[in-house]
């Protein structure tokens, strides 16, 4: 297995509307639209080619000047991949074609983390790769913010869930307040890599009981039958920014890292 990048494109659905922070993609840290950080990240993942779905004007007017293409989007998608399949028509990317989604509330992305997804995919004979990274504290396991998975010995999942998984039956009997070491307790890092031809097929693939129960759209994915390959991040991913104490977080985060 090589160890080398395959090339791949990066995708960034960036839609101007979001019910708990209005303008999203625009709004500023550091001085710089969110937008613009999370395309610079793809740039600095070495991208063959960077675009960003966008649904307003606006969003593409703040990224003028920079070294990426912009997709005019429409409106009604209901999920970024749906945004991104739009895309993919748009551009006619290869079938076998790498396509990273990164999302566009990611500032902070590590490049290594972009560039690690996209081998994934190329390592593995599934149409979509994701990441995931150890869950170190019970309280972090516990919490229904944080997706966990489960996958199988040759680096596949078997599940997601917003529940602790796996249970530790015996450990978790008489305490739940500390991890039982030897458990492989993960944290799901919500970056994907589809081959291009799967994207169209992904989106119309019907909803599933699982995905709704779950309020997780990759479960869709498993319950028809398709493969999600999964590997370990080579570094952290900083949390994505959805609320306004998430970009006062994401300030303080800038300067202590610039």
């Amino acid at each position: 297995m090589s160890n080398a990048v395959p090339p791949f494109i990066v995708a960034i659905p960036a839609r101007y509307g979001s019910t708990r922070l209005p303008a999203k993609p625009l709004r500023e840290i550091g001085g710089v639209p969110m937008v613009v950080r999370v395309a610079e990240r793809a740039l600095q993942a070495g991208a063959s080619q960077v675009v960003v779905a966008v649904d307003d004007q606006r969003i593409a007017e703040a990224l003028a000047g920079q070294r990426v293409d912009i997709c005019m989007t429409r409106s009604d998608h209901a999920s970024g991949s749906d945004r991104l399949a739009e895309c993919a028509a748009h551009y006619g990317w290869a079938d076998d074609s790498i396509v990273v989604n990164l999302q566009g509330d990611e500032p902070f992305a590590p490049a290594a983390g972009i560039r690690a997804v996209a081998k994934a995919l190329a390592d593995d004979h599934a149409p979509m790769a994701t990441l995931a990274t150890p869950i170190m504290d019970a309280e972090e396991l516990f919490d229904p913010n944080v997706v966990k998975l489960v996958r199988t010995a040759n680096g596949r999942a078997l599940y997601f869930s917003r529940a602790p998984l796996p249970w530790a039956r015996d450990a978790f009997a008489t305490n739940r307040h500390a991890l039982p070491s030897g458990s492989p307790f993960l944290r799901h890092i919500g970056i994907y890599a589809y081959r291009a031809g799967f994207l169209a097929n992904y989106t119309r693939l019907p909803r599933t009981p699982l995905e709704q129960t779950e309020s997780l759209e990759q479960l869709r994915v498993l319950e028809h039958g398709h493969a999600i390959a999964v590997r370990l991040t080579p570094e952290p991913f900083p949390p994505g920014i959805d609320t306004e104490a998430d970009l006062e977080r994401a300030e303080q985060w800038l300067r202590t890292h610039s």
